[in-house]
């Protein structure tokens, strides 16, 4: 429990550091955010760690554990992009729902996990990183559409000047896209080698619903390419894909497991 708790208030620690510096007239936020954010990360990889090296099935695929994990993924991803550069400001959501995820995850997860082996794993951990790095992907969006609009209305806040330029923005939003894209396009084709026998394992909803999301994903990418697509249009579809792919992965899983009570 110390772990997590400490874990915990690093996470908001760097949250309330970056409020502060969002709220400061500056070009540039304080990296006074980076330790405390680097020590929750690790805090939080080596608890799900330790709770893996105790557990005889491997690591925890369940919802809470999944949850706990794809917060860790955004979490890191945030510390890597905020540390070069403006993208810090993601934190401010991230972080804290990595501290909810984790907190979570150890008051409610921890259920007994099955022997993946290596193809189910590797299944597993693709999915995991595809959701994390889209989940940065739709963060991004919202904050482009909020700078946007801003900026519309001529409402120039002290913290518009904390984030990249519009154009800068953009890009990073689209080069994530393009990550997440091609981990769930690995996700897809490990899940149709890897898992024998979809009916059986209850996995049809989830196979469509993020089949689906490829597809919006993939149509926004060319649309970027072909026809320049940006803006407005490129947030709606992003979001959109979003969407989809949080019902596919935890929206099926709350089904089934919280509220069916099924492994």
């Amino acid at each position: 429990m110390t772990i997590v708790l400490i874990a915990a208030v690093l996470y908001l620690l760097a949250t309330a550091l970056l409020v502060r510096g969002l709220a400061m007239d500056r070009n540039a936020l304080p990296r006074t955010w980076l330790l405390p954010a680097v020590s929750a990360v690790v805090l939080h990889a080596g608890y799900h760690l330790m709770v893996a090296m105790q557990t005889s099935g491997g690591p925890d695929m369940h919802f809470f554990a999944a949850l706990s994990l794809v917060g860790l993924g955004m979490a890191v991803l945030t510390t890597l992009v905020g540390a070069r550069g403006r993208m810090a400001a993601l934190g401010v959501v991230v972080f804290p729902l990595a501290a909810i995820g984790l907190l979570a995850y150890h008051g409610y997860g921890h259920e007994p996990s099955k022997v993946l082996g290596w193809r189910l794993a590797t299944h597993a951990w693709l999915a995991l990183l595809a959701y994390a790095t889209l989940s940065v992907a739709a963060l991004l969006a919202i904050m482009l559409w909020l700078q946007e609009r801003a900026l519309r209305r001529r409402d120039f806040r002290p913290w518009l000047r904390a984030l990249p330029p519009l154009a800068d923005l953009e890009t990073l939003l689209f080069r994530t896209i393009a990550v997440g894209f091609s981990l769930l396009t690995l996700t897809l084709v490990t899940g149709v080698l890897f898992v024998d026998d979809l009916l059986a394992q209850k996995l049809v909803h989830k196979t469509v619903l993020s089949v689906l999301s490829w597809i919006v994903f993939g149509t926004l990418l060319i649309g970027r390419r072909r026809y320049g697509w940006r803006g407005s249009k490129a947030v709606h579809w992003t979001l959109s894909a979003m969407a989809l792919l949080l019902l596919a992965f935890f929206g099926s899983r709350f089904v089934i497991e919280l509220v069916l009570g099924k492994n």
